[in-house]
């Protein structure tokens, strides 16, 4: 296999040189002087376009002039602030994350500008599309603070700047964790020694593993060890350490004092208003639905893990207690004894590089479009960038720059960030980048579902269409963004799309027939309890940031504590959680609700999850209208009718 790796390399490798990029070049920083270079010459240009615009008349072209501000900070800054995130250089990613903190400035003090937001209020519009991106571009001066008195716009300007050093220090504390956990080779006695055989030893002898993804789920499925899977669970679920628990506080106390400026008594109920589920009620009634209709599988769940757990520890089940750190083991060993599906059996049959090249193949067949390997230097050695060319015109329309491998530094989740948007007024390309941590030795089923669903976001920038990069991609509802990713995921579960495999990688061994069978019959082994976690993390992140103030662990502690498995002392799962953090702050909920989209949306595809018919139809009316356009509307134009949740919830009840 590795021989067959390396072939596929040097073919990807000759076919670089005959392709560019499409759009500008991924800018190279090697050094800290380059990025605050970079950073400055930037922030002057923005200043002097921002005073142009200031200047600019109120007319019929205003809403493309602003438009052209938001393409040059995309430019200028987001390549940098994405490489926070990647960049092998520590000092590097310090010096881009203090560049981003200067880039905020800018953008909370634009937010606040009068002129802009008076001359935004004069605009006729000239159709649909434009009513959208005015009512857009006005809310997000009221939301930044303009139109609020005069006395608390500083106020809003010192919140949001502090919000956002903080959420870039809890991300910053979480990537560059640098915990890891020792292991005698006893311990590790389950354990694929893929996961370990190359890593480091310390003085005794023992093996140093890391929190990234790829070692922590192997080890958590497969250590027959109970102490070893202890030791590893709490290390991962301390990730981001105390520090991050301090941040966590304060940005909920600073987030519930911004919403309070604005006369909400949440931040939840501040963010909610302009969401896809209107309101803080309505969210929570979803969330109440979505709990009754899991909780009973989630019951019989963990009666099924106590049970394997009994027999394996030779002790009566009502003797036996399952623990945190057992859940994965019992869950995967439960699903062999049941199917007689190992997913760590999948890894031969999908290559990493090849696993790449197989989603988007599927995207080839689907949506008319080509990917050739692109000729690019970019941040890391092993980072590769491609063309996307449409295929009906052979024209390129899009690049996509991937960085597939654990390091250290490195975001140690799965992502895409759209660091350029297109826009159709000018014949602006896209570009986006996707960010995962594949195991080197292969993919599992569930994990290439992973890579799938991160390749959905790449698609919707890739092939958004839209007249103003601020509305192109995933610029549209955070309650909706997920359902374009998520609807594809189901399709690593049918064989017809798993034959395409062979058409990326013809000496690759195909996946024997009932190997797929076997994954189908399991594809909802263990979803009532993935689903009430899902539940507890929303409901979590809602409560944190509703109407009554809470301390973050205190909160954790007590809701993690009302579930069945309960909360173990001395853990800090919040340190870790990211999202709520960031900019998902009460919007967590959104990966549920998107959920609900997306399973309607999978309906049109029912009787053939590849017929190019649908997908270019899929790619004309979801991809392509980005955020122009209101989610219900798009979805309606796709499916032909209103969507429903229908689907979604006759799929929770399967579960029962």
């Amino acid at each position: 296999m590795k021989t067959l790796l390396l072939s596929a390399a040097l073919c990807w490798s000759a076919a670089a040189a005959a392709v560019a990029l499409p759009g500008p070049a991924f800018p190279r920083f090697d050094t800290t002087a380059q990025v605050g270079a970079a950073c400055d010459k930037g922030l002057a240009g923005a200043h002097r376009r921002l005073k142009a615009l200031e200047r600019r008349a109120a007319d019929s072209g205003w809403l493309a002039a602003a438009d052209d501000l938001n393409a040059y900070i995309e430019d200028t800054y987001y390549p940098i602030g994405f490489l926070t995130n990647v960049h092998p250089d520590a000092a590097v990613r310090d010096a881009a994350q203090s560049c981003e903190l200067r880039w905020q400035d800018f953008a909370s003090t634009l937010g606040l500008n009068e002129k802009l937001y008076r001359a935004a209020r004069r605009i006729k519009p000239r159709d649909a599309i434009d009513s959208e991106a005015l009512r857009l571009t006005l809310e997000g001066f009221e939301d930044s603070g303009v139109t609020l008195p005069a006395d608390k716009r500083p106020r809003a300007k010192a919140l949001s700047d502090r919000i956002t050093e903080l959420g870039l220090k809890f991300e910053q504390n979480v990537r560059d964790d640098p915990t890891q956990v020792a292991f005698t080779l006893e311990e590790l006695a389950g354990v694929p020694d893929t996961a370990w055989k190359g890593a480091r030893r310390d003085d005794n002898g023992r093996v140093m593993l890391g929190i990234d993804y790829p070692t922590y789920t192997q080890l958590m499925q497969s250590a027959r060890n109970a102490g070893a899977r202890e030791r590893m669970w709490r290390a991962k679920t301390n990730e981001g350490g105390e520090a991050n628990l301090a941040l966590l506080a304060e940005i909920a106390t600073l987030r519930r004092e911004y919403a309070g400026l604005f006369g909400f008594d949440s931040y939840a109920d501040f963010v909610l208003r302009r969401r896809m589920a209107q309101s803080n009620e309505r969210t929570q009634a979803f969330l109440d639905e979505v709990k009754a209709a899991v909780t009973a599988a989630e019951q019989r769940d963990l009666v099924a893990l106590r049970a394997t757990k009994a027999r394996e520890t030779n002790r009566p089940a009502e003797d036996t207690r399952v623990e945190r750190w057992d859940v994965s083991y019992y869950t995967e060993q439960l699903r062999r004894e049941r199917f007689s599906i190992d997913q760590d059996a999948f890894r031969p049959y999908f290559p990493p590089q090849e696993s790449m090249r197989f989603v988007m193949r599927l995207a080839e067949r689907l949506f008319g479009i080509r990917y050739e390997r692109a000729n690019a230097t970019l941040w890391h050695p092993e980072a590769q960038a491609y063309a996307v060319i449409d295929a009906a015109t052979n024209r390129p329309i899009a690049g996509l720059v991937v960085d597939l491998y654990p390091r250290a530094g490195k975001y140690n989740h799965a992502a895409v960030w759209s660091y350029r948007n297109v826009a159709a007024r000018n014949g602006r390309t896209p570009q986006a980048a996707l960010v995962v941590n594949l195991d080197r030795q292969g993919l599992t089923l569930e994990e290439l579902e992973t890579l799938l669903h991160e390749f959905g976001h790449a698609l919707h920038n890739n092939l958004s269409t839209t007249r103003y990069t601020a509305q192109a991609g995933t610029n549209t509802l955070d309650d909706f963004a997920e359902a374009p990713s998520q609807m594809l995921e189901d399709w690593v579960y049918d064989k017809r799309v798993l034959g395409t495999f062979a058409e990326v990688c013809p000496a690759c061994k195909p996946v024997p027939p009932a190997m797929i069978d076997q994954a189908r019959a399991a594809r909802d082994h263990a979803k009532g309890s993935f689903y009430a976690r899902q539940h507890l993390y929303a409901s979590y992140d809602l409560t944190l940031y509703g109407r009554q103030p809470a301390d973050p662990m205190a909160l954790w502690a007590a809701m993690e504590g009302a579930t069945p498995l309960g909360h173990v002392a001395g853990t800090r799962f919040p340190a870790g959680f990211s999202h709520v953090a960031s900019n998902y702050a009460a919007g967590y909920y959104g990966y549920l609700w998107s959920l609900v989209v997306a399973m309607d949306l999978r309906t049109a595809f029912a009787a053939d999850r590849l017929d190019p018919s649908v997908g270019q139809r899929y790619r004309r009316t979801v991809l392509a209208s980005g955020g122009q356009r209101p989610p219900a509307a798009v979805v309606r134009d796709f499916l032909g009718r209103e969507s429903t949740s229908k689907a979604f919830f006759e799929y929770l009840k399967g579960l029962q």
